[in-house]
């Protein structure tokens, strides 16, 4: 007696003809730059595409600790734009794109937003078409560097891996902060535990800013060692450190999305209302 063993192939499947397929492409604000090496394949003409989410991906959102580390945004992102490879290296200014893509593809271009007008508190829906706010979406122009003295201070996006990490620091710090007011302790203590935690937050500051810098160009070198952009932070000016963390911040102000234009249908005021993409509400 015989005994065949079939190995079955999944590129084998019957079903394959049946498996989702992209429902848009997008064009990366960033260009696909600002990726390390591995972490992007390139498309020829620069365009991706974008596939709808799947019951996994459904699932892995709603999962309380991946969303607050950010490994929910990553598994999706990774399973619904499968150029991106590691999701954790995508540059700040492309993860609302990204974002606004995968909601489309999965549920349309039509969004419910939840609005109060904050003259007469009427609450209602605002429809929001999320092909507006691709259109609208721009990328800060990075590669403009800030001339200090003779010094050329080149920027860079943050990855969404830093992000994530620098709000759990933030997080984390604000927890501490508002422990301490609540704690029983003496007033000397509590000005030390203050103390302590304000120099955190000063060394969040410091890393969040060198971590926007891409290289420092002098008349005879270009530097991008983190440890030597590190160091010259702490023993610049302050005027000097004070003009490149407000380029940070405008250009990381440049690439978020606009607030909504809204008109109350109750009382004709006319607001507007911050609109951030928040996976515990943004799909479904």
């Amino acid at each position: 007696m015989h005994i065949f063993i079939v190995e079955l192939s999944m590129e084998n499947n019957p079903l394959r003809a049946y498996f989702r397929r992209p429902s848009i492409y997008i064009k990366l604000p960033s260009g696909g730059n600002y990726y390390p090496p591995g972490t992007l394949e390139k498309s020829a003409n620069g365009e991706y595409p974008v596939f709808p989410m799947t019951a996994v991906d459904e699932i892995s959102y709603r999962t309380p600790d991946a969303l607050f580390n950010g490994q929910a945004l990553v598994d999706v992102v990774q399973s619904c734009v499968p150029n991106i490879k590691n999701a954790w290296a995508v540059p700040s200014l492309d993860l609302d794109a990204i974002l606004v893509a995968i909601r489309i593809a999965s549920y349309g271009h039509s969004m419910d937003v939840d609005t109060t007008c904050p003259s007469c508190n009427e609450e209602a829906l605002y429809s929001l078409d999320l092909r507006t706010v691709m259109e609208n979406l721009k990328a800060p122009k990075f590669n403009e560097p800030l001339l200090v003295g003779d010094l050329e201070v080149h920027f860079k996006p943050l990855s969404y891996k830093q992000i994530t990490s620098n709000n759990i620091l933030q997080f984390e710090e604000q927890k501490l902060m508002s422990v301490i007011q609540d704690a029983e302790m003496d007033e000397k203590q509590k000005l030390e535990a203050i103390s302590e935690a304000f120099k955190k937050v000063s060394e969040l500051t410091l890393k969040a800013v060198r971590q926007g810098i891409y290289f420092i160009k002098t008349p005879d070198s270009e530097v991008s060692e983190p440890q030597f952009i590190d160091d010259f932070l702490k023993n610049c000016e302050r005027t000097v450190f004070d003009r490149i963390k407000e380029r940070i911040i405008t250009l990381k102000s440049q690439s978020e999305l606009r607030p909504l234009d809204i008109k109350c249908s109750h009382c004709n005021f006319e607001y507007q209302q911050p609109f951030t993409l928040d996976m515990t509400n943004f799909f479904g």
